[in-house]
């Protein structure tokens, strides 16, 4: 079993590699990950669709992990990591196509130990599992009344 380390990285791969652009996601179909796999614990993502911001959470409340990648640091650039994406589930599907591949607590090691395929755990989560609810942007009482 490898030693486990919690750090602080940048989300977001270095832009001086990447065309100047900052990669914060990257798809996991097609691709192995044999190699820098991190975990990010979360309790929530968040979703734009539109004007509107959304946020999706565990019906359960537990927290979970969304399987990341990371980048050592290289010259002023930080230790960085990338969020993999598949295909949304049926609750957020209707909201975006993708977010974050779910690694539930209970396999969080046989992704850090690479103990079982990449396929076996980069799945679309099954329906009702996260909850998804609007994050109001506007104050819900805008004035008082004497």
């Amino acid at each position: 079993m490898a030693e486990i380390e919690m750090i602080e990285a940048v989300w977001g791969s270095n832009p001086r590699f990447a065309d100047g652009v900052r990669y914060e996601f990257i798809r996991s179909e097609g691709r192995q990950f044999p190699g820098h796999r991190c975990l990010v614990a979360a309790s929530e993502f968040h979703i734009r669709n539109g004007e509107k911001k959304f946020r999706a959470f565990r019906e359960d409340g537990n927290f979970f992990y969304l399987a990341a990648i990371w980048e050592p640091a290289m010259g002023e650039w930080p230790v960085s990591y990338r969020i993999i994406t598949l295909d949304a589930n049926p609750d957020v599907i209707r909201y975006q196509a993708r977010h974050g591949a779910i690694i539930e607590r209970r396999d969080a090691q046989k992704w850090l130990d690479f103990a079982v395929p990449e396929a076996e755990l980069l799945v679309t989560p099954p329906a009702d599992i996260f909850t998804v609810e609007e994050i109001l942007t506007k104050p819900v009482q805008t004035s008082l009344a004497f």
